[in-house]
């Protein structure tokens, strides 16, 4: 009796991990490739930046909320909010598609780079939703890649890049950073 048991269930262990098996690789099987020549949607954008300077209240667009002194002359620690527009042209004034509401800070001694973390906001007929960007900008390089990690509304779930290009600098009042963003992974 106790070997007819024993078979019964060895007999529905086997099955249960054949099941198993075939659910698996159907779901391994079913995952899309990325194609990373081909993005699922590209944008290009203008992203504004005017630091608030005890003067300009009615056109800043960040703030520095810390900026320890004396830790050298690539402003190491300086801390930076912001809320600034995000244009389809290089002009400030052009209707904004989004707003890009994040932070910065500066995190290299010997260099200028940063740390950007922000979303940008978009609330207009053509998109509804969000994008979540992170990541390194490497500030004298020409072009530095950014991680789109996540969305929301039109680009929900989206993860791609988003590569930065200085436009305009004008010292530590306001610069214009065109961001061109493909994303790979569109839901």
């Amino acid at each position: 009796m106790a070997s007819l048991v024993e078979k019964q269930l060895l007999k529905s262990l086997f099955s249960f991990f054949v099941l198993v098996l075939l659910f698996s690789d159907t779901v391994f099987s079913s995952r899309k490739t990325l194609d990373q020549r081909k993005p699922c949607k590209h944008f290009s954008f203008y992203f504004h930046d005017i630091l608030y300077d005890g003067d300009n209240v009615a056109n800043a667009t960040s703030a520095a909320i810390v900026s320890p002194p004396g830790l050298g002359n690539f402003k190491f620690g300086k801390f930076v909010i912001f809320d600034g527009p995000i244009t389809m042209d290089k002009n400030y004034l052009s209707e904004p598609v989004a707003r890009a509401q994040g932070f910065y800070f500066y995190d290299m001694k010997t260099d200028f780079n940063s740390w950007f973390s922000y979303t940008l906001v978009f609330n207009s007929t053509e998109h509804k939703g969000t994008l979540n960007v992170m990541g390194a900008d490497l500030m004298m390089e020409p072009t530095r890649d950014l991680s789109v990690v996540g969305g929301t509304g039109d680009f929900f779930m989206a993860r791609g890049i988003a590569t930065f290009v200085t436009d305009i600098f004008q010292g530590a009042k306001y610069f214009r950073v065109k961001m061109d963003i493909k994303l790979y992974e569109c839901y």
